[in-house]
C-alpha cells in the first residue's frame, strides 16, 4: 500500500507504485471481491429496461512489461443460451467478441468512453469471434491466445501493455452472462503476477441475495475535485453508499427502472491515488442487471479495476481534539 504521505504530482508515476505494491489476487474479471454476479451484454434488439443501455462492453487487460511470458484471456460461458443466460423469447442472440492490441488500442479517447462512439474499436484487430446459442461453451471456457504480451498498446502511466477485448451484442434480444480470467494458461485460470483488467463503463448482474453487498472500485487520480456517479436501471430496489479513507458510508443516488440517475460528491485529497468503494446492497432477491460508470468534474471517466488501486480502502477515522486553556 502506498503510504499516505506520498502525494504525486505525476499521475504516471503514482499509477506505478500503486501495481507494484497492490498485492496479487486471482485475476477473475469480476473479481470475488467485487462479489458481482455476471457480466451481462445484450443482443442489440432488447429492450433497454432490461438493463443494458448500449448493448456493449469493453475491458482492458493490463500486463507488466516484465512478463515476456504469453498470456491468455479466458471468457467462461461465451455463447447466449443454455444454464446461465438470460432469455427472453427463445434463443436468438448473437455475441461478438472482439480482441484489440497496438497502437490506439488504449490511447484513443473513444476507447475510454462510456459509449461505443467514434474510435472506440481503435487498435489492431487481432482476433473477432461470433458466438450464438450453440452449446460448445455453455457452462465452459474459450482462450483468446496465446497472446505475446508485446502485441499490446504499451501505456507508460500503467509500465505495461494493454489489450482491448470489446463485446457487442448483435441481432437477438437476450442477454449473455459471461466471465474473464486474465491467464498464463489456456486451459486452466492461473493469474498472470502484477496483471490487472479494468473498465470505464460497467454493465454486470448482481448476486441475487438479500443483504449481498457488492464492490465497485473506480481510481481516483490526483487532478479529481469531484466525482458524479451515474448508474442506468437499477430498479430502486438497491442502497448505494460510498466508502473511501475519508468517507464513512456517504449515501449516493440510485436509480429507478429503465432510466439514469446520478449524484455528484467532493474528492478529499486524501482519497487522491487511491480506490474509491462504491458498495451495493441488495435489498431483494431479484436478479438485475445494470449499468454505471463514474466521470470526474471534467466528464471524463475515471476506471474500475477489478483489483482496486492501494486496495480496499478503508475509512481513517480522525478525532480533532482541542484543549481548552
Amino acid at each position: 500500500m502506498v503510504l499516505p504521505f506520498l502525494r504525486l504530482a505525476g499521475c504516471g508515476l503514482l499509477f506505478l507504485l500503486l501495481l507494484s505494491t497492490t498485492p496479487t489476487r486471482a485475476q477473475a474479471v469480476p473479481s470475488p471481491g467485487e462479489n458481482i454476479a455476471f457480466l451481462v451484454t445484450f443482443g442489440s434488439q432488447a429492450d433497454k429496461s432490461w438493463g443494458d443501455d448500449d448493448f456493449t462492453q469493453t475491458f482492458f487487460f493490463l500486463i507488466p512489461k516484465e512478463n515476456r511470458q504469453p498470456v491468455h484471456i479466458r471468457v467462461f460461458d461465451p455463447d447466449c443460451g443454455g444454464l446461465y443466460d438470460e432469455a427472453k423469447f427463445g434463443w436468438n442472440t448473437t455475441t461478438e467478441f472482439s480482441l484489440y492490441g497496438g497502437a490506439g488500442a488504449y490511447s484513443t479517447p473513444d476507447a475510454r468512453a462510456t459509449e461505443p462512439r467514434g474510435q472506440f474499436r481503435a487498435g489492431t484487430l487481432l482476433k473477432q469471434l461470433k458466438f450464438g446459442s450453440e452449446k460448445t461453451y455453455d457452462n465452459k471456457w474459450y482462450s483468446f491466445g496465446p497472446l505475446n504480451p508485446l502485441e499490446g498498446e504499451f501505456v507508460p502511466e500503467f509500465d505495461g501493455y494493454v489489450f482491448k477485448l470489446v463485446v457487442q451484442g448483435k441481432a437477438g434480444d437476450d442477454g449473455n452472462l459471461y466471465r474473464y480470467f486474465l491467464s498464463t494458461s489456456p486451459t486452466q485460470n492461473v493469474p498472470v503476477e502484477g496483471g490487472n483488467a479494468f473498465t470505464y463503463e460497467y454493465s454486470f448482474r448482481l448476486s441475487p441475495q438479500k443483504r449481498a453487498k457488492t464492490h465497485l472500485y473506480p481510481f481516483v487520480n490526483d487532478r479529481v475535485v469531484s466525482i458524479k456517479q451515474s448508474n442506468f436501471d437499477v430498479d430502486g430496489d438497491v442502497g448505494l453508499k460510498i466508502f473511501s479513507v475519508a468517507k464513512n458510508g456517504h449515501p449516493a443516488k440510485v436509480s429507478e427502472d429503465n432510466v439514469w440517475a446520478s449524484s455528484t460528491h467532493l474528492i478529499d485529497e486524501k482519497e487522491h491515488g487511491l480506490s474509491l468503494d462504491l458498495q451495493l446492497t441488495s435489498l431483494t432477491k431479484a436478479t438485475n442487471d445494470l449499468v454505471f460508470y463514474v466521470t470526474d468534474q471534467y466528464g471524463v471517466a475515471l476506471p474500475f479495476f477489478a483489483i482496486p488501486l492501494g486496495g480496499p480502502p478503508r475509512y481513517r477515522y480522525e478525532v480533532d481534539v482541542k484543549i481548552r486553556k
